[in-house]
C-alpha cells in the first residue's frame, strides 16, 4: 500500500474573509446594541402612532400672504401703454447716502409701462381673463406666453378677484431635481439610488407629520425630536445597512440631538426669543394661534442640525472602522486618537459650512450690519439677528460634540468586537495548535489533528481520520 501523503495546517487558518463591508460584530455587542435601540426605536414608533395628526386641520383661507387660494394662469398679450393712461405712477425710490440720484431711475422714467393680459387656465373660473399693468421700474416683466400664478379672493369685486402673485417656475425646478437625482445615481450607484428613497421618506415625515402635528397644536419640540429621530433612523438605517456601524453612528446622532435640544432651549429662554420675527411666523401665529412659537423655533433646530448631524457620525464611524481594519492590533485608545485627528478637520470644515448656510440663508439681515444707523452691537444683539445667532451657535456645539461622542463609542465597539472574534476563532487563545498522528497496523498510514479553543469557555474540537477516504486529510471544523 502506498504511503498516505500527509498535510500540516497552521492553527491561524481560518476561513474568515477581510473584503466587502465591514465585518458583523459578536453576537454579545449585537445584543447591548439592540437593547439600547430596540427600545428607542420602539419610542418613536409608539410616538408616531400617538401624535400622527391624520392632515392638517381645515380653515378658510385669509387671503393674507401665502393663505389664498392660487390658480395656473397664461399671459396672453403684453402691450405698452402710456402709464398716465392707466394711471400706473413709478414709485418713488430714496437717494443713495451720497446724495446721488438712485440707480436705474433716470433711466426708467419717460419709459412706457406694459400691460399684460392674463387668461386663467384653471380652477372654476378656467377662461377668464383680466388685465394687469407693470411699471417700468418693476423687477419683474412678463412675456407672451408665460406661465403665472394668479391668486383669487372670491369676495372681492369681479374685476378685481384675481391678481399675479408669482410666475410659474415648475419646469426649470423638476429639470434641476431630475439633473440632481441623475448625478446622484451615477456617482453613488445603489448607495445613490438609497439616498434618494431615504430623502423621499424623510420629505414624507415632514409634510405628512411634523408639519401637520404642529398646526394641530401639539408640542413642537416633541414632534420635532420623535419626527427628527424617525427620519434618522430610516435614512441612515437604509443608506448604511442594518448593521453595528451604523447602530454606532444613529447612538451618537442621538446624543448630539439631546444636547442640541438642551442648550437650544436654555439659550431660547434666556435671551428671551419669541420666534416671531418675520411675517411668515406672525401669520401663521395669527392663523393657529395654539402653536407655541418658541417651541417651533427650537424644532427648527433640531431638525435643521440633523442633517449635517449624520454626515459628521457616519463619517466618523466608518474612520474608526477602517482604522481597525488596517491595523487590526490597535487599542480603542490608538484608534480614537488617530480617528480625532481626522474628526478635527471635520470639525473646522463643518462647523464652517453650517454657518455659511444659515449666513446665506439670512443674507438679509447681514445687511443690516452696514446699513443700520445704530452700533454693530444693538443690530448683533436684536432678536431678528440673536435668533440666527443662536440658531448656528447651538447647531455648530453639536456638530463639534457629536465628533468625539461617537469617536469614543465607536473605537470601544470596534476594538471589544474584534477581540471576541479573534478569540472565537482561536487566534492566540490557549490550546490552539497543530497535532500529527499516525496508525500503523499491518500497514503505514498518516492523518493530521487540528485542536483549538472555543471562544468563550466554548468545548474544544478535533477532527482525526478519514485518512483512506479522503486522502490523508483531516477537515478541520468552524466554531
Amino acid at each position: 500500500m502506498p504511503p498516505v501523503e500527509s498535510h500540516n495546517h497552521s492553527a491561524p487558518h481560518s476561513h474568515s474573509h477581510g473584503h466587502g463591508p465591514a465585518a458583523p460584530v459578536s453576537r454579545h455587542l449585537r445584543k447591548v446594541i439592540a437593547a439600547v435601540l430596540i427600545p428607542f426605536a420602539a419610542a418613536v414608533a409608539v410616538g408616531l402612532l400617538v401624535l400622527w395628526p391624520g392632515g392638517a386641520p381645515p380653515h378658510k383661507p385669509s387671503g393674507v400672504g401665502f393663505d389664498q387660494p392660487t390658480e395656473r394662469a397664461r399671459v396672453t398679450k403684453v402691450a405698452e401703454v402710456n402709464c398716465a393712461d392707466v394711471h400706473a405712477e413709478q414709485q418713488p425710490q430714496p437717494p443713495s447716502p451720497g446724495g446721488q440720484p438712485p440707480a436705474g431711475g433716470a433711466s426708467a422714467k419717460g419709459k412706457p409701462c406694459q400691460q399684460a393680459t392674463i387668461e386663467v387656465t384653471t380652477g372654476e373660473n378656467a377662461g377668464r381673463t383680466f388685465k394687469t399693468v407693470v411699471t417700468p421700474d418693476a423687477l419683474r416683466h412678463y412675456t407672451t406666453g408665460q406661465d403665472v400664478v394668479v391668486a383669487y379672493s372670491p369676495k372681492a369685486p369681479k374685476e378685481l378677484q384675481y391678481s399675479v402673485s408669482d410666475v410659474d417656475r415648475s419646469l426649470p425646478m423638476w429639470v434641476l431635481a431630475a439633473v440632481f437625482a441623475l448625478a446622484v445615481v451615477l456617482v453613488g450607484r445603489l448607495r445613490g439610488v438609497l439616498a434618494l428613497v431615504a430623502l423621499a421618506a424623510s420629505f414624507m415625515v415632514l409634510t405628512l407629520f411634523i408639519l401637520p402635528a404642529i398646526l394641530q397644536g401639539s408640542d413642537p419640540l416633541v414632534v420635532a425630536v420623535v419626527g427628527g429621530s424617525a427620519i434618522m433612523l430610516i435614512a441612515l438605517y437604509l443608506c448604511h445597512g442594518l448593521t453595528a456601524r451604523t447602530s454606532v453612528a444613529v447612538l451618537g446622532t442621538l446624543a448630539s440631538l439631546l444636547l442640541i435640544g438642551l442648550l437650544g432651549s436654555v439659550f431660547i429662554n434666556w435671551a428671551l426669543l419669541t420666534g416671531n420675527t418675520d411675517d411668515t411666523t406672525g401669520l401663521v401665529h395669527g392663523l393657529y394661534p395654539d402653536i407655541e412659537i418658541r417651541g417651533l423655533l427650537l424644532a427648527g433646530i433640531i431638525i435643521g442640525s440633523l442633517g449635517v448631524l449624520d454626515d459628521v457620525t457616519v463619517t466618523q464611524t466608518a474612520a474608526v472602522w477602517e482604522l481597525k481594519e488596517a491595523d487590526p492590533s490597535a487599542g480603542w485608545r490608538k484608534l480614537y486618537g488617530a480617528a480625532m485627528r481626522i474628526g478635527r478637520d471635520h470639525i473646522a470644515s463643518v462647523v464652517n459650512t453650517l454657518v455659511l448656510a444659515y449666513a446665506g440663508a439670512a443674507l438679509p439681515l447681514l445687511l443690516l450690519f452696514s446699513i443700520a444707523q445704530s452700533s454693530v452691537g444693538t443690530v448683533a444683539t436684536s432678536e431678528v439677528v440673536a435668533e440666527e445667532v443662536v440658531r448656528t451657535l447651538v447647531g455648530s456645539i453639536g456638530l463639534v460634540a457629536a465628533v468625539p461622542l461617537t469617536t469614543l463609542l465607536a473605537a470601544l465597539v470596534v476594538s471589544a468586537d474584534r477581540r471576541e472574534r479573534n478569540v472565537a476563532l482561536g487566534d492566540g487563545g490557549p490550546g490552539g495548535g497543530v497535532g500529527t498522528g499516525a496508525a500503523a497496523g499491518g500497514g503505514t498510514g498518516g492523518g493530521t489533528g487540528v485542536a483549538g479553543a472555543g471562544a468563550a469557555g466554548g468545548p474544544v474540537s478535533a477532527t482525526v481520520g478519514r485518512q483512506r477516504r479522503h486522502g490523508g486529510h483531516g477537515r478541520r471544523r468552524k466554531r
